[in-house]
């Protein structure tokens, strides 16, 4: 492949100032502000609010479901929400160094256009009309780049065959969205190779956690996750492989769902490897609120994706599903009398590497809350899941980085340090190897099912979902993500998942356990990992898990679940 002639350090430089240049004068920050930002253990709330308006805080401040309603019912214009986003937007790449690209000025002709949609029909356009969506940098935009991190596609779209369509391509999804009447105005950064549990690339550098910078925002959709900690989004697009769109939701204190692959559309997006679809990549959602979620499911799916997409099965969204598992809960969480109640498990650990203080906590509140309120849990113990990720990774490394370094070899840019070693150029796997591997994870799948079928034989009723942690600590220390095991298992499966915020670490509550004895080098790696003042404030997330293509399921879980928590924090009733 021609390497371009500029080097690629001079190529990265560019495109930095480039985004920024696409900032309004007005919406900058001084460098004296910048450097104060560095300064923060916590830019989100009221460190990122100083720089804007009342009006543009009123607006940021809701969730995506009361936006929607509130330009539906003509409270706020698109370009009102559209502008406030926006500058937000701005102000946390400044300070959080979240963006990928910036295509402001066509955002608010969208929404200019929205408006008058709106004045002339006095209708919306769709459900999310007017609603600023992110998206990860894997989505193509016309108009805009998708680098997806490496240098050798600035100026185009990562995956095209023809350099002549650069700019002039569209991801199914986006259109799926822009028909629907959302409003796109920024791609969010990522890392290179997608396949890193951090956010770091050789465009913009890395990108830390707003909540507290100690730790890192997660990955690979960190960007997304960043943004929307510093509410400059509500709802964002992003894709899980290992864990993508559910490290993000965990480390940055936001709600994600990750569903079972075929469930929405991938076709003309940017992906790493996108010849490996044994365990495909899935579309999924990152929001402040499950209700965000929830819209957005129930919208695209109203789109019929299947139609334009032969890889996505035609099921819509399912309201008899929500209505059922809604029927079984009162509006504060508590089991109602006349039905069964919920059935939770809850995996304490994977016997591999034991989850530090903050998240044992985490798992004891929502496993506390559930019961007080009525519901059952049960302790989940699966087949070893440690075969599982060995299974897994193999797939992920399956070609042995050729499509990676072909990426890298377009500008002549080095993996980074943190990948050096995982990502080494070596012969791809042997197709019988392949196949073995293909015949494993299907054992895999199928053990794990029969034990979930057999959490019944104890009392008649099956298990609906179980709880689990993101991973084995808080946001992480940058550099110690030692263990992504909790999310790829769940990969492997497929399975349908949601994530939701639980606590924050709390160096006076989570203090060391002295007495627990590693189990193997990797638990005592991560477990020697834990300092409770570093992780001090780092935002502490579970995933519910279902089973596959139970995304209407999960969410309505997830809203039992987190109505229970608010019940016990009141000191509510127990059962």
């Amino acid at each position: 492949m021609r390497v371009e002639s500029s080097s690629w350090q001079a190529r990265a430089a560019a495109k930095r100032v480039d985004t920024l240049n696409k900032i309004p004068p007005d919406w900058r920050l001084s460098q004296a502000q910048i450097a104060e930002a560095k300064k923060q253990r916590d830019i989100t709330g009221p460190f990122i609010q100083q720089y804007l308006e009342p009006n543009e805080i009123s607006i940021i401040t809701k969730d995506s479901v009361d936006i929607v309603e509130e330009v539906k019912e003509g409270n706020l214009s698109a370009v009102q929400v559209t502008n406030a986003f926006c500058k937000t937007a701005a102000i946390a790449h400044q300070i959080g160094n979240c963006l990928h690209e910036i295509f402001f000025d066509q955002a608010l002709e969208r929404a200019a256009w929205l408006d008058a949609q709106f004045s002339n029909t006095k209708s919306t356009v769709g459900p999310l009309h007017g609603l600023p969506i992110s998206i990860k940098d894997q989505f193509h935009v016309k108009g805009v780049d998708t680098t997806m991190g490496y240098v050798g596609w600035i100026g185009s779209n990562l995956g095209i065959q023809d350099p002549n369509d650069a700019h002039k391509v569209e991801s199914q999804i986006t259109s799926e969205l822009l028909s629907l009447g959302a409003v796109l105005y920024c791609k969010t950064s990522l890392p290179q190779t997608l396949l890193f549990g951090e956010t770091k690339n050789n465009i913009i550098g890395e990108t830390l956690n707003p909540i507290n910078r100690n730790l890192s925002c997660g990955g690979s959709s960190g960007g997304e996750g960043v943004l929307q900690a510093l509410r400059g989004s509500t709802l964002g697009i992003g894709t899980d492989i290992g864990g993508s769109v559910r490290i993000p939701g965990a480390f940055n204190g936001i709600f994600s769902l990750k569903p079972t692959p075929e469930r929405l559309s991938y076709r003309r997006a940017a992906n790493n490897n996108p010849g490996e679809n044994t365990y495909r990549s899935t579309v999924g959602f990152l929001s402040t609120s499950l209700g965000g979620l929830e819209l957005l499911l129930r919208s695209d799916l109203s789109t019929k994706p299947w139609l334009r997409d032969p890889a996505v099965v035609p099921l819509p969204f399912r309201k008899e599903i929500v209505s059922e598992y809604e029927s079984r809960a009162n509006s504060d969480g508590t089991a109602k009398s006349a039905t069964k109640p919920l059935k939770l498990g809850v995996l304490w650990t994977d016997r591999t590497v034991q989850p530090h203080p903050p998240i044992t906590r985490g798992l004891r509140m929502v496993v506390e809350a559930m019961k007080n309120a009525g519901h059952k849990v049960v302790d989940w113990e699966p087949p070893l899941q440690a075969t599982a990720k060995r299974i897994h990774l193999a797939f992920l490394k399956a070609d042995g980085a050729h499509d990676i370094h072909d990426q890298l070899n377009l500008s002549g840019e080095p993996l980074i340090p943190d990948l050096e070693e995982t990502f080494q150029l070596r012969d791809p796997m042997d197709l019988l190897e392949y196949q073995d591997l293909t015949l494993q994870g299907l054992e895999y799948e199928a053990a794990y099912s029969d034990y979930w079928n057999s959490t019944a034989e104890q009392d008649g009723q099956v298990v609906d979902a179980v709880i689990m942690p993101v991973a084995p600590h808080a946001a992480v220390i940058p550099g110690k993500y030692y263990h992504t095991a909790y999310t790829e298992v769940i990969n492997l499966m497929n399975y349908s998942v949601t994530v939701i915020p639980v606590t924050r670490a709390d160096k006076d509550i989570d203090v060391v356990d002295e007495t627990y004895q590693p189990s193997n080098e990797l638990d005592k790696q991560n477990w020697e990992a834990y300092d409770p003042e570093i992780y001090d404030g780092g935002p502490v997330g579970l995933q519910l898990v279902a089973r596959k293509f139970e995304e209407e399921k999960i969410l309505t879980i997830a809203k039992i679940v987190l109505a229970a928590m608010e019940t016990a924090k009141k000191g509510g009733p127990t059962h």
